[in-house]
């Protein structure tokens, strides 16, 4: 059993900063690439961040230069820190871990997400 738990979220202002973080706890026994996606209200889920085990990053074009991502493989955790948040920055922001458990299943897990409201 693989559980993602994102925590973070919240209501902040336009130009303020969050920090989001996602835990990978359970049968893991190695993790691949982890990302952050995110869905808007009436908006299809995109695609925010993704990086490597390794520490290869991509970023989608919108929050290039706002958003950092990054990881602590020991922990099995993966940050996405907002900076300059804009109002179309608001949605339910999700994890997303490609993982081989104990037992040899590879797949790609989702936490249930947090949610990211910034006001004018």
């Amino acid at each position: 059993q693989v559980q993602l738990v994102a925590s973070g979220g919240g209501l902040v202002q336009a130009g303020g900063s969050l920090r989001l973080s996602c835990v990978a706890s359970g049968s893991i026994r190695s993790i691949n690439t982890m990302g952050w996606y995110r869905q808007a209200p009436g908006k299809q889920r995109e695609l925010v961040a993704t990086i490597t085990s390794g520490g290869s990053t991509n970023y989608a074009d919108s929050v290039k230069g706002r958003f950092t991502i990054s990881r602590d493989n020991a922990k099995n955790t993966v940050y996405l820190q907002m900076n300059s948040l804009k109002l179309e920055d608001t949605a339910v922001y999700y994890c997303n871990a490609h993982i081989l458990t104990t037992t040899g299943y590879a797949t790609a897990y989702w936490g249930k997400g947090t949610l990211v409201t910034v006001s004018s």
